[in-house]
C-alpha cells in the first residue's frame, strides 16, 4: 500500500504542503493512489525526496533539481558522488566560516573591536591581546575588569588612537621630568602620578588610589611592564612607582 502523505512528511520533516507541492510541480508524483484516491509513495519515491532535500539544503532552485533528478544521463550512483562533493566542499566553506566567527567572538570578548589592518596601524608590532588571556585569569573576577571589557568593546579606531597618543604624550614628558632631576615624591611626579591614575579611569576602569598602588608595584615586579615603561626612559618604572605610592599617601 505504500506510504501516505503524512506519513512522509514525518519520516522527512517536511510539511504535507511541500509535498503537495512538489506533486503539483512534477517534481515528485506518488507512484499510487489509495481507493479513496490519497497519494502513496513507494521505497523509490521516498529515495527521490532525499535527492532532493539534499539538493534543496545545498541551495538549489526547484527547477534546477528537477533537471539534475532527470537527466537521463545520470544514475542514482552518480547523484550520490556528486552531492557527497558538494557536501564535502560546504562542510570546507561553513568551517572556514565557523573560524571567522570564533575570531570574532574571540575580539569582542578582549574588548578589541578593530581589523587587522587597523590593528597594525594603532599598535604597530604590538599584539593588544598579548596578554588579554592572563588578564582574565589574574582579574576576570573583578568589577574593574568587567567595565573595563565593557569600555574597550565599543571602542573604536581613532578611541585607540587617541589612548597611544596620550600614553606617548605622557611617557615624553614623564622621561623629560626624571631627566630634569625631579624626585619621586615631588610635586611634579606625584602630578604625573595623578594624571597616570586619570587615564586609567578615563578609558578603563575606576582606579582607586589603593589599586593604582598595586599596579605600580606590579610595573616593577613584572619584567613586561618594567621592560615598557622602562623602554621609554630607564629607571621609570621604579620612579613611577615611587611617584604613584607618594601621591596615594599625599591624597589619603
Amino acid at each position: 500500500m505504500g506510504y501516505s502523505v503524512g506519513q512522509v512528511a514525518g519520516f522527512a520533516g517536511v510539511t504535507v504542503r511541500t509535498l503537495h507541492h512538489y506533486d503539483e510541480i512534477g517534481l515528485l508524483s506518488p507512484s499510487g493512489r489509495s481507493h479513496a484516491g490519497h497519494r502513496r509513495y513507494d521505497d523509490a519515491d521516498l529515495d527521490r525526496l532525499q535527492r532532493i532535500l539534499f539538493y534543496r539544503e545545498l541551495g538549489f532552485p526547484l527547477d534546477e533539481v528537477a533537471v539534475l533528478l532527470d537527466d537521463p544521463e545520470t544514475d542514482p550512483r552518480a547523484h550520490l558522488r556528486r552531492q557527497h562533493a558538494l557536501l564535502t566542499d560546504r562542510i570546507a566553506r561553513l568551517q572556514q566560516m565557523a573560524k571567522a566567527v570564533e575570531h570574532a567572538m574571540e575580539a569582542k570578548k578582549m574588548g578589541i573591536n578593530l581589523t587587522p589592518e587597523e590593528r597594525f596601524e594603532v599598535f604597530g608590532d604590538k599584539d593588544p591581546e598579548q596578554y588579554a588571556e592572563e588578564a582574565e585569569r589574574r582579574w576576570g573576577d573583578t568589577e574593574a575588569y568587567a567595565e573595563s571589557q565593557r569600555r574597550v568593546a565599543t571602542y573604536t579606531k581613532e578611541d585607540w588612537k587617541r589612548v597611544q597618543a596620550e600614553v606617548a604624550d605622557w611617557g615624553a614628558r614623564y622621561a623629560a621630568l626624571m631627566e630634569a632631576g625631579e624626585p619621586a615624591d615631588g610635586e611634579a611626579a606625584m602630578d604625573m602620578a595623578e594624571e597616570h591614575r586619570r587615564h586609567i579611569v578615563e578609558w578603563y576602569y575606576d582606579c582607586t588610589y589603593e589599586i593604582h598602588t598595586g599596579l605600580g608595584e606590579m610595573y616593577v615586579s613584572d619584567e613586561r611592564f618594567k621592560e615598557f615603561y622602562d623602554s621609554v626612559k630607564p629607571g621609570l618604572a621604579e620612579h613611577l612607582r615611587d611617584a604613584i605610592l607618594a601621591n596615594a599617601v599625599r591624597k589619603a
